[in-house]
């Protein structure tokens, strides 16, 4: 395994951590997180919810790598456009996603997936309804994943030509914090609301320091590849 490729593995896992922590992808996960306490009967059954939602999330986003991926890579033009501009395209591109952590930029927060639409078929599914679940809410965009997902994590997968791994490391790592809440749930719920209250405090600082240096790469990456600067 290259450098490369292992550090795009590192950093898109950590952007999905991010991304599952935000305002909206956190609502939805603890949305799933209440619906694997509420529906399954054993503590074996509650971890296993968690486990199927949590790889629902990452199969998601691996379909879709592959997809945007291989259809980008195979056809000549943008395989060559990327390879001159991606540089360039990622500085910009950084500084925004930077910019959006850092509350400077808002798009509101009505992109979220309402669960309650699909309650009836999720019921019916079992404990394979949380996999369902975490199908839909990974399909579910809202800014900041959008943001993370296409303007980060894509462009990381298409560096590094890794169709699957990356994509999958940050999919798998959207739904990392439903499989630890579900192994808590299946210890004793009680213990749940002090979880969640430390998620919160930590995304809010998680957020801040990313998205400073989200715009400190992406200024650098802008004055090197676009404005021609020495550094």
């Amino acid at each position: 395994m290259n450098l490369e490729l292992l550090g795009g593995i590192v950093s898109a896992f950590w952007l999905g951590i991010l991304t599952s922590i935000s305002p909206c992808p956190l609502a939805t996960n603890l949305t799933a997180v209440s619906y694997i306490g509420r529906q399954v009967d054993s503590r074996k059954r509650v971890f296993l919810a968690g486990l199927i939602y949590t790889l629902g999330r990452g199969i998601t986003y691996t379909v879709l790598g592959m997809v945007l991926v291989r259809s980008m890579s195979d056809l000549p033009a943008i395989s060559h456009f990327l390879q001159k501009y991606m540089n360039m395209i990622l500085g910009p591109v950084l500084v925004l996603v930077g910019m959006v952590l850092l509350n400077l930029i808002s798009f509101g927060t009505g992109g979220g997936f309402s669960a309650g639409r699909l309650k009836n078929s999720v019921n019916r599914a079992g404990i394979w309804g949380a996999g369902l679940l975490g199908v839909l809410f990974a399909l579910s965009f809202c800014p900041t994943s959008a943001a993370l997902f296409f303007g980060s994590a894509l462009p990381l997968a298409l560096r590094a030509n890794s169709s699957v791994v990356i994509p999958l490391a940050y999919g798998v790592a959207t739904g990392v914090p439903v499989l630890l809440l579900s192994i808590v749930l299946a210890a004793g719920v009680d213990k749940a609301s002090r979880i969640f209250d430390k998620v919160e405090v930590f995304q809010k600082y998680a957020s801040k320091v990313t998205g400073v240096l989200f715009i400190l790469v992406g200024v650098y990456l802008s004055l090197v590849h676009i404005f021609g600067v020495q550094l």
